[in-house]
């Protein structure tokens, strides 16, 4: 799966987010799920297909997973689905009714739409423990219904958002089979963010046609080199999930093996998520910047990824960016508790920025730097930690954030 490069000249970004595919409307509004919530904070969200779609989808690996999960996990066993809804101040986990109120709201979804129960996704977001306001959300679903459109897109994406600071939606056109397919999506996530679907809700619809099989295929394999690869806080959520619909109607010829076609979707597929990643992990709770570490000349991808993890997911490292502060030896360290093979001795390590780069580590020992310029490159908005090992060929990505007071501030007092 290389040649990005090439990709990027077919690949074109443009608007729409999830309403960017043809037969998607989606839609967002206030009905408050939590006591108290500002009336302009859109917290119950639908995406809505005009046909059936191949569906797929990741979920949580923490042990603790939220009805919806379960809930999402039995409507898609059947490989399709038409539509997702989703609300934003509540999780909807380890509570009184979790799973009753989890396929309440797909029947209300349905009774709306007039289609049925198991049409749906569901998803929720919020507050762990505590009872879903299902009459609240019962009372806004006509309306949500009602809102239905094909520029409903950020409508959806803000009703999902909780701590996050910043709608995340993105949408890309590519050409297959002599046919315009679209991608689009949006995302929420802020905090609780860790490696092994890192807490977020993704959802992606686009108008390929592919079967749910190879739909899943590259959601498995695009999924840990995006999502998973992002770590905020070193918390997994009981509730993450990642949904893409597909309803085929770009017209081009279904994709049923990874053949050219399945390539170039794949490459699209791929460049959503990075995309929405990035985004994730740029919005980190109280975060100042992004941190993206990038391992190179590896042994393999395996290893520079748990070593590009260790260094993002890092408390020490985190916390001397928020300071701008080129402490190059807790790069080292994250390094070393990472338990993946490698030789201290061959390691050099570098910042940049569009401020420029610089080198402070080389084969294992510390170099006289200017610290003047290490300060203004870790003082932007996004930061590069460029890793090499020198052993090898493979490389690996991961994106975080700074470790900052609002940090604390955000959580300290989340479930008021």
């Amino acid at each position: 799966m290389n040649n990005k490069k090439g990709l990027m000249g077919m690949l074109k970004e443009i608007s729409g987010g999830v309403c960017a595919a043809k037969g998607f409307t989606a839609a967002g509004v206030h009905c408050g799920v939590k006591a108290g919530s500002s009336p302009d904070k859109n917290d119950l969200a639908m995406i809505l297909s005009e046909r059936e779609c191949a569906a797929a989808a990741v979920y949580t690996l923490n042990r603790v997973k939220a009805a919806p999960i379960y809930v999402t996990m039995s409507h898609l066993e059947d490989g399709v689905c038409r539509g997702i809804v989703a609300n934003s101040g509540n999780a909807n986990a380890c509570a009184p009714l979790s799973h009753e109120n989890a396929e309440q709201m797909c029947a209300l979804a349905a009774g709306a739409t007039g289609l049925k129960p198991g049409d749906f996704a569901v998803a929720s977001t919020g507050v762990i423990g505590q009872e879903l306001n299902i009459a609240a959300i019962e009372k806004g679903m006509p309306a949500l219904a009602e809102s239905l459109n094909s520029n409903g897109s950020d409508a959806a994406a803000r009703a999902v958002m909780t701590t996050d600071t910043v709608k995340k939606e993105t949408a890309v056109s590519v050409a297959i089979g002599g046919k315009t397919v679209t991608i689009g999506a949006i995302a929420k996530g802020s905090g609780m963010i860790h490696p092994n679907m890192g807490t977020m809700l993704c959802f992606i619809t686009t108008d390929c046609a592919i079967t749910h099989e190879v739909l899943q295929d590259a959601l498995h394999e695009i999924v840990p080199r995006t999502f998973n690869r992002v770590t905020v806080d070193g918390d997994t959520s009981t509730n993450d999930m990642c949904v893409v619909l597909a309803n085929g109607m770009a017209g081009n010829e279904q994709i049923e093996w990874k053949d050219d076609s399945y390539t170039v979707f794949y490459k699209a597929l791929h460049q959503v998520c990075e995309t929405m990643a990035r985004a994730i992990a740029a919005d980190g709770e109280g975060a100042s910047r992004l941190v993206t570490c990038t391992v190179r000349s590896a042994r393999s991808e395996d290893s520079a990824e748990r070593l590009a993890k260790a260094v993002v997911g890092s408390s020490l490292v985190k916390a001397a960016l928020f300071g701008a502060d080129a402490n190059w030896g807790r790069v080292l360290c994250a390094m070393g508790y990472s338990k993946a093979p490698f030789r201290p001795e061959y390691v050099d390590i570098g910042f940049s920025s569009i401020q420029g780069s610089i080198l402070v580590c080389e084969k294992g020992t510390g170099l006289d730097f200017d610290e003047e310029l290490a300060k203004k490159i870790l003082t932007q908005d996004e930061v590069v930690i460029d890793v090499a090992l020198n052993e090898g060929s493979h490389e690996a990505t991961c994106w975080g954030c700074d470790l900052t007071y609002d940090y604390v501030k955000i959580n300290g007092d989340y479930r008021t």
